[in-house]
């Protein structure tokens, strides 16, 4: 029966922690596993994320590439063959795309004329394009750009 005066680990449950540098006798005394000389040998030494021991790092071997436009602007886009899925005679905003879901970023909006639009809508949008705003007024329709 187990009581309070009797309890102990089970055996084998708890190892001794190992402490290095404690002596020779210990199997691990002297240098501590860090080998003679050299930079990891001595205390505080610590290397950097992507030290490659003197050779050329990868991120400077590589060459640096590319532009970034600082004013550049994103659109979101959406194609006319979108656009008929709204009733005829709606007044399409860029709230009414997103509730649809037909647009997931706070991006400006961007009409595009791929596909055919088939129904007469009013759109309000950022952008069009020329094909795009063609199609919209050649049905009877009306372009908002905001």
């Amino acid at each position: 029966m187990i009581t309070l005066d009797n309890l102990q680990p089970s055996k084998g449950s708890n190892k001794q922690a190992f402490r290095k540098g404690r002596g020779v006798g210990s199997g691990n005394g002297k240098t501590a596993g860090r080998g003679y000389n050299g930079y990891y040998s001595r205390g505080g030494s610590k290397v950097r994320d992507a030290f490659e021991g003197g050779q050329m790092p990868l991120q400077r071997r590589v060459p640096k590439f590319g532009f970034t436009n600082i004013n550049h602007i994103t659109y979101n886009i959406v194609n006319l063959d979108v656009l008929n899925a709204f009733p005829e005679g709606t007044e399409v905003t860029p709230i009414m795309l997103k509730d649809t879901g037909l647009v997931k970023k706070d991006l400006p909006i961007k009409i595009l004329a791929k596909g055919e639009l088939k129904v007469k809508l009013t759109v309000n949008a950022h952008k069009f394009s020329q094909s795009a705003k063609e199609q919209i007024e050649k049905l009877g329709g009306a372009v908002v750009v905001l």
